[in-house]
């Protein structure tokens, strides 16, 4: 083998020829072996955003270096000249090369490798590996989104869709996300979380692609309900069955708090707790203590509680009907969306008779609410459609905020979720 096409295939160039390779001294870890390369005779003359044939303009800024993958220990860079071309679409670029990406100081290889590891490697482990700042990790990291974007159409085939936000950032910073219930793979996503953020969403799909969606699923929010009835009216919109329990279970927690407050500021180890029986009642400090104790067992799924939790929740059988009501309301309603389909509808028009006459005030503002939210409701119970795919991926956003220690750029966040989530993640260079 020849020393060119050895050095060829020790640097991952194709379409390149290799003119010299030589040591620099003048690296920041000791020194540099520099690869003097020029492009192969077809991909020479190109623009650099489009790689059209274009004619040659001028010799440009003289030679440049791209930082190419370490050779063991070594630091490699390829240097080349830099000349630019006339594009008839983009004016006076640079020319293409085929072992990088337009704009980048960095090689297409060290790119995808970057990217690979962004997603599974906390940002010191990436930044001591590639010798490189957390920046520029992300500077790569939209460099390869935006290379596969350029050539995936993320929108093809959408007809069921989930909507959801997600926090990403202290201060209520919050990204609006979009996945596809059909092949689970995260399509859209951008900062905020209001109208103009969705309507966005709509715009980069299109009136006809819009027009083509038959189901989109949501957390019952009236920004998402608002566009979705604009842009798609003809989708069906299904509230989420998982936040509608969870109005339920807000509703018994504020009726936990209210009795726990008020066995709290019992002066002298007793205060008043109302009528039953024709009888007063008193609330001692102890009980207190316990109900605090006892909120797990409220929350959480009859069949996921500990023994402990199960004599909390005999305790509030004997001593506290108004908060044991309020939280077999909470259950029942779960058992609507257990069932689902025509009994599950029924079960529910029981339900808001009963949260009707229960005289708990939470849980009569919350039956207005459901039936204010009633058509998606009953679409959902229909179709089965929940959010519990999109909280998953929303899981997966938050773990890799966490990895990466946080994100200032929240464009280099979503570039990253596109690649974990969205299918956009590059192989290893030189793997299948």
């Amino acid at each position: 083998m020849r020393n060119a096409s050895l050095w060829r295939g020790l640097l991952g160039l194709e379409r390149a020829v290799v003119e010299g390779v030589e040591f620099d001294g003048d690296g920041p870890g000791g020194p540099v072996l520099v690869a003097r390369v020029r492009p192969a005779k077809g991909p020479r003359g190109r623009c650099g955003r489009c790689e059209a044939r274009s004619p040659w303009y001028d010799r440009g800024e003289g030679r440049r270096r791209w930082r190419a993958l370490d050779l063991g220990s070594v630091r490699a860079e390829l240097e080349a000249e830099a000349p630019r071309v006339r594009c008839r679409e983009h004016g006076v670029v640079v020319a293409h090369v085929p072992w990088a990406r337009h704009g980048a100081g960095h090689t297409r290889d060290f790119d995808d490798t970057v990217g690979w590891l962004a997603v599974a490697c906390s940002k010191t482990t990436v930044t001591e590996l590639m010798g490189i700042a957390w920046r520029t990790v992300g500077a790569i990291v939209k460099r390869v989104c935006a290379d596969v974007d350029a050539v995936t159409d993320r929108f093809a085939g959408l007809r069921r869709i989930g909507i959801d936000e997600v926090s990403y950032k202290r201060g209520f910073q919050y990204l609006t996300v979009v996945v596809d219930h059909d092949t689970g793979r995260l399509v859209w996503a951008a900062p905020g979380r209001d109208r103009a953020t969705l309507s966005r969403f709509f715009d980069a799909l299109g009136a006809e692609r819009a027009r083509a969606l038959t189901h989109v699923s949501g957390d019952g929010a009236d920004w998402i309900a608002h566009v979705v009835g604009q842009r798609a009216p003809q989708a069906v919109l299904c509230a989420d069955p998982f936040h509608v329990v969870a109005w339920a279970t807000d509703c018994l927690d504020t009726v936990r708090r209210q009795i726990w407050n008020t066995a709290r500021r019992s002066p002298g180890g007793t205060a008043p707790r109302g009528r039953q029986a024709g009888r007063r009642q008193h609330l001692s400090r102890g009980d207190a203590k316990t109900l605090k104790r006892a909120r797990w067992a409220l929350w959480k799924n009859p069949e996921d509680l500990t023994d402990k939790q199960r004599e909390h929740l005999a305790w509030i059988v004997r001593t506290h009907p108004t908060l044991y009501r309020a939280y077999l309301l909470k259950e029942a309603l779960r058992h609507v969306f257990k069932i689902k389909g025509e009994p599950g509808k029924h079960a529910l028009d029981c339900w808001l008779a009963w949260a009707q006459r229960s005289r708990i005030p939470e849980f009569v503002e919350l039956g207005r609410k459901i039936k204010r939210h009633l058509p998606a409701i009953h679409a959902s119970l229909d179709h089965g459609l929940s959010n519990a795919l999109i909280e998953s991926v929303n899981t997966k956003i938050r773990l890799l905020t966490r990895i990466a220690f946080g994100f200032k750029d929240p464009h280099a966040l979503i570039a990253l979720a596109m690649l974990a989530l969205g299918g956009y993640r590059p192989p290893l260079p030189g793997r299948t």
